[in-house]
């Protein structure tokens, strides 16, 4: 049986192993170098790989277990309490998303792609294995640098790049040309409409993609299913997701496999809805609803309302425990202006305004910025342990 080979190493240094456990039929599990080795040995205690491969040379490792055979990842993820997951993706469902993603864009063999996402997460090693299929080698950046990506659009023969919105909105506040790039995928973490305008003014070919690690990534651009791809929404308003694209189940948690994997293919953590364009509109996680004094928040609405307060530039809601209201909604607001930030007063009388009156905050946190995972998305564990 094939073997399951942890690799540790940073992009430039992790593909040689990944082309040769490949070579040998083995999958590979890529691991962020950077990990804490008390994480690092949680993760391979839960997903037990062969050996272990880091810049000190190769490690067996203990209680191996094997993969089937035509399994070409393991990427690693985690859930809400941090336990460590490993999504099991086989050969020929990342050919079906690379197939389906290039057609949908119109990739032409001999064009190239600028990596600047990290190897260890799918969105990253999707970005080569897509150039690959257009028999280039991708330009690798060792980490996101906004002077080098303006640099390697400029100079080089990059036609396509992917990154989360933090990363664009960085780029487009330094004044870095991307009319050069022919698609600039965007995914990640949901992207603002201000930023998606302020890209589209600019003239840039911005497709907007959803989809997770156990769908090889993106798989819906700018709210339309990639070929062989089948989204429906149950009654409670789940997203559920089928086609060639999904993985094979988590590795080692058959139960877990099970609660996901189901007749309509993946259920998701998502709500959802198709709107009069036939488009899947993506209204945020199931279980990002707050419950404060009986009624239930749901986090993206109020997002997306603070998100509209002209003295805002990026917002993120969150619970907090409270006596009298069982839970309470804090808002993080990062001010548009640092020298004039909006009070909570003036926050909850836009919101009221436009929405019931008990989705508006009832704390305020002021930020310079949110703090953030490295895809992009708002670190909420970080958020809670926060004060004002």
């Amino acid at each position: 049986m094939p073997d399951l080979v942890a690799v540790a190493l940073p992009g430039a240094d992790l593909l040689p192993v990944l082309d040769a456990a490949w070579a040998d039929g083995d999958a590979v599990l890529p691991i962020a170098p950077d990990l804490p080795v008390p994480a690092r040995r949680r993760l391979l205690v839960a997903l037990r790989p062969a050996r272990l491969v880091t810049a000190d040379g190769v490690s067996p490792c203990p209680e191996p277990a094997p993969v089937v055979a035509g399994t070409a990842l393991v990427i690693a993820t985690s859930g809400s309490t941090g336990e460590p997951k490993g999504v099991v993706l086989s050969s020929a469902a990342l050919s079906s998303s690379n197939t389906a993603s290039l057609a949908r864009i119109g990739a032409c063999h001999g064009e190239r792609w600028l990596c600047c996402l990290p190897l260890h997460h799918i969105a990253g090693l999707q970005v080569v294995l897509r150039s690959r299929a257009l028999g280039r080698e991708p330009l690798l950046q060792p980490r996101f640098d906004v002077a080098a990506v303006a640099t390697a659009v400029q100079a080089s023969d990059v036609v396509h790049v992917s990154l989360v919105p933090t990363q664009l909105s960085r780029l487009l506040d330094a004044g870095t040309d991307l009319r050069g790039c022919r698609t600039v995928l965007l995914g990640g973490a949901p992207a603002s409409a201000a930023l998606l305008r302020r890209a589209r003014r600019l003239g840039l070919a911005v497709v907007t993609t959803y989809g997770m690690s156990e769908t090889c990534g993106g798989c819906v651009y700018d709210g339309v299913p990639l070929a062989g791809v089948e989204i429906a929404i149950d009654d409670d308003g789940i997203i559920h997701i089928d086609g060639p694209v999904l993985f094979d189940g988590y590795r080692l948690r058959p139960e877990l496999s099970a609660a996901v994997l189901q007749d309509r293919g993946l259920r998701t953590d998502d709500l959802g809805r198709i709107g009069a364009d036939g488009r899947l509109e993506v209204l945020g996680r199931a279980d990002d609803v707050i419950i404060s004094g009986g009624h239930k928040v749901p986090a993206a609405e109020v997002n997306a309302l603070l998100a509209s307060h002209p003295g805002v530039a990026e917002a993120a809601v969150f619970p907090r425990p409270d006596a009298d209201w069982g839970q309470r909604v804090v808002a993080a607001v990062v001010p548009a202006d640092p020298s004039a930030p909006p009070d909570l007063d003036s926050l909850r009388a836009h919101i009221s305004a436009r929405a019931a009156a008990w989705k508006a905050p009832r704390e305020l946190l002021v930020l310079t910025a949110l703090p953030r995972t490295a895809l992009g998305k708002v670190d909420r564990g970080a958020l809670q342990r926060r004060r004002g």
